[in-house]
């Protein structure tokens, strides 16, 4: 498994498929570097697709104490290795990182986002429950209770209780809890205990196109973060995916980014 350094030392394990101008998949929560292999598979003959295991995932180390900075040097890291600059793509809280790597001045030179999980400016219910979930998402992992953690994430993400109880019955459940730690990271790089809003004034500074996707058979308010994304970089737009969820197919974002990335 091939690994670079991230400047504070830690190891961090990608993948690479394909040939072309370098692509990084970034994912979000309970995402290692595996779940890009559908979506890289049909990107790679235009573009080398890495995916990596962000920190304290995967075969990636986890250097203590942990910080948002952290894992922007292990994107850069990861940039460095595919030739120094590169396109980007961000899922969910992945894609909250690209954009806070970019606005630092990460070398990615466009940036396609998916649904970033910021709440709408202004939602004030959602901003009170956000700070709530950070507070007893820290407490319950300062506990070592991994598996409360895993199940308080995906009652926040609204899982039906069916379906919960379906995943913690299957085989995919102890991977979950093993992956429960890094929801703090998550939960950081969404600046959940802030309210988990958009920083606008930080995203202004992204200079390079950047495409928003939404999908179009999910919650309104998916629309309304991507709008609010596409209008605080300098070079944005948004775009809506008819008939996706959060849980977007592979077969329907990969022309929309190859479109996007080769435009």
């Amino acid at each position: 498994m091939p690994k670079v350094t991230s400047r504070d030392g830690t190891p961090i394990a990608y993948e690479r498929w394909g040939e072309g101008p370098p692509l990084i998949y970034v994912g979000g929560a309970f995402n290692d570097r595996s779940a890009a292999t559908p979506l890289a598979e049909r990107l790679s003959s235009r573009f080398a697709v890495y995916s990596y295991d962000r920190r304290g995932r995967g075969d990636s180390g986890d250097t203590q104490p942990y910080a948002v900075d952290r894992e922007i040097e292990d994107l850069r890291a990861v940039i460095d290795e595919a030739g120094g600059s590169a396109y980007a793509y961000g899922m969910s809280s992945g894609a909250a990182l690209v954009l806070e790597a970019a606005a630092r001045g990460v070398p990615i030179t466009r940036l396609a986002l998916y649904e970033p999980p910021y709440n709408p400016a202004g939602d004030g219910e959602r901003m009170r429950l956000t700070k709530e979930y950070a507070t007893r998402l820290t407490t319950i992992l300062a506990d070592r209770r991994d598996a409360d953690a895993a199940e308080l994430f995906l009652r926040v993400v609204e899982i039906p209780e069916e379906v919960l109880a379906e995943i913690q019955g299957s085989p995919a459940w102890a991977g979950l809890v093993a992956l429960a730690p890094t929801l703090a990271y998550d939960s950081a790089v969404m600046r959940d205990a802030e309210g988990g809003c958009l920083p606008t004034e930080e995203v202004a500074a992204v200079e390079a196109p950047t495409l928003v996707l939404s999908g179009g058979a999910g919650p309104a308010w998916f629309a309304q973060v991507a709008d609010q994304v596409a209008g605080a970089v300098r070079n944005g737009r948004h775009r809506v995916l008819e008939g996706q969820t959060h849980d977007v197919d592979p077969a329907v974002l990969a022309p929309a980014l190859e479109e996007f990335l080769t435009g």
